[in-house]
């Protein structure tokens, strides 16, 4: 089977197959060996239980991840065909002792260059720590020629513009990389993409969203959401985004010492990287907001005040940003009630908070770790950590209030969060068009924007889950459908709005079914995810 895709070339100067097409490109280039090919290869079929095979399943959310990511208008690789055979690996998917058969697949990955950070950390020294070292260590020669060869391919504009001056030609690369780079993740915040895996290796030194492994679109606003199961510790959690490519950036610049020098380098990363998201940041939200007239100082305080209560509520991200363009400006309590109304549905029932706060150590387990903590703190920093036992404390505390709590009580709490805030972003709204002379026009155009930058479809993990186990019974037409309504995130799909109208009774309910695949209900594409789908875990 063949899901493929024909892209204009003209802007992918190359593109790799697997590992093999990244040894085409840097021997071709001079930068890496064939010995250091091959232990690259060893090492990735080691790490894949020694057979170097992709599988169907990692490779379909891939492809459509990617596929989607570009359609969204955010920087990324892309996937240009999916392949898949009969033959078969064994795979433990969630490394607890049960593995399974999986069938092997190959995606064609497509980008301008798959160099990244870490490809410029493979000259490191040894570390006066651990005494680890990159491979090509003291070959100072080929990292040189490397940077010169990604300035010239990839930022021709800064070569020509400082191609007397390397230290200044190499400050202008590094101010960009971190501009772009910066740009980058603040597009990932403002959609709720989670990368997974955010280690200098999975950083493109184009800026680009590179590596798609355990990544995941957040579905209720939660700002520590992990979306990789084998994340313990939440260190690349929804809200530590931003803070982790930063710090990805200071490996990049101590990579590049002495050829631009630390002290040049550091300083532009301190100065430019938070200037250059919070900007990105907030005047993607003011669109999102469809705030088009006015750039108000508070406008941030907006913002952060729409995302806490989205998290008190427990928010649908997605739904409610795309919900938010047909608020009432008019005062009209019945048609602000009926807003209330729809918002609400897009806030977690009872039944999705109790599963999000169901406690998840053993009682017997948890007063064995706050023991522990007291009587031997060292033992106990070697299994646990503190911010881990507080979180499954504060677990405990909600879900045992969710106990005390009614239907009604809760649908009563979130509408009188909603209309809290709705207050504010009327005021802010009236500010915007205090100064037009058509308000139609000024409204057209408010929602016009709010449309085209909140997306109504992304792909959520229950979205991929089905069209994963579609494809492994053989039938990719699930994979096809899914993909076409990716390549059109922001246009309303007049298929889709007949199945809303007809479902509209049904979507709530389909939220509370029992996590089995065997009661699952079909829901729209743009739908609040199932309960079931709660239970999905991607590593």
């Amino acid at each position: 089977m063949c899901i493929g895709q024909y892209y204009n070339m003209k802007k992918y100067c190359c593109f790799t197959f697997c590992l093999l097409g990244n040894f085409l490109l840097f021997e071709n280039t001079g930068f890496l060996t064939k010995q250091h090919f091959i232990a690259s290869l060893l090492s990735f079929m080691i790490f894949s239980q020694a057979d170097g095979r992709k599988v169907l399943r990692s490779s379909i959310r891939e492809f459509l991840c990617s596929e989607a990511m570009f359609h969204l208008g955010i920087p990324t690789t892309r996937a240009g065909t999916c392949v898949t055979s009969d033959s078969e690996v064994i795979r433990d998917i969630f490394y607890d002792g049960n593995p399974k058969k999986e069938k092997c697949t190959v995606v064609l990955r497509i980008a301008p260059t798959f160099i990244r950070f870490g490809s410029f950390e493979i000259f490191k020294p040894a570390d006066e720590y651990t005494g680890r070292k990159g491979p090509s260590v003291n070959r100072n020669d080929i990292r040189i020629q490397m940077l010169d060869y990604v300035i010239s391919t990839f930022y021709p504009e800064i070569l020509e513009a400082h191609s007397d001056n390397k230290v200044e030609r190499n400050t202008a690369f590094f101010r960009e990389v971190t501009r772009r780079t910066a740009r980058m993740v603040a597009e990932w915040q403002c959609v709720g993409f989670c990368h997974g895996v955010l280690n200098t290796d999975n950083m493109s030194i184009v800026g680009l969203t590179i590596d798609y492994g355990p990544f995941g679109f957040m579905d209720r606003y939660d700002p520590e959401h992990i979306c990789n199961g084998s994340d313990n510790t939440g260190r690349y959690a929804y809200n530590k985004q931003p803070e982790v490519c930063k710090w990805n950036l200071g490996k990049l610049a101590e990579a590049l010492d002495p050829e631009l020098p630390l002290e040049i380098s550091i300083p532009i990363l301190e100065e430019e990287y938070d200037t250059e998201f919070g900007k990105h940041y907030l005047q993607i939200m003011r669109k999102k907001l469809g705030l088009i007239q006015l750039q108000l100082a508070d406008d941030d305080k907006l913002v952060s005040d729409f995302l806490e209560t989205m998290q008190v509520t427990g928010a649908d991200f997605t739904n409610t940003f795309h919900f938010l363009s047909s608020f009432p400006v008019e005062s009209d309590p019945l048609k602000l009630e009926d807003f209330l109304d729809k918002i609400s549905k897009q806030c977690a029932s009872l039944e999705e908070l109790k599963v999000a706060y169901r406690p998840q150590m053993d009682p017997r387990q948890l007063s064995m770790m706050l023991m522990l903590a007291q009587s031997n703190p060292q033992l106990f920093a070697l299994i646990g950590t503190k911010s881990n036992i507080n979180k499954e404390l504060e677990r405990i505390e909600q879900f045992s209030k969710l106990q005390q709590l009614t239907t009604s009580d809760l649908l009563s709490r979130n509408k009188g969060h909603w209309k809290d805030w709705l207050q504010k972003y009327k005021a802010r709204l009236e500010k915007d068009m205090e100064h037009v002379s058509n308000v139609d026009t000024w409204h057209a155009e408010h929602v016009k924007i709010m449309n085209s930058n909140n997306p109504k479809y992304i792909l959520r993990n229950y979205i991929a889950q089905n069209a994963i186990e579609a494809a492994e019974n053989g039938d990719f037409m699930e994979v096809e459908k899914v993909l076409k309504r990716l390549e059109k995130p922001y246009e309303e799909c007049y298929s889709e709005v007949m199945e809303e109208t007809e479902e509209v009774e049904d979507v709530a309910a389909a939220a509370s079914v029992a996590c089995s695949s065997t009661t699952r209900q079909r829901v729209p594409y743009s739908s609040k995810p199932p309960l079931w789908a709660s239970e999905l875990c991607v590593t």
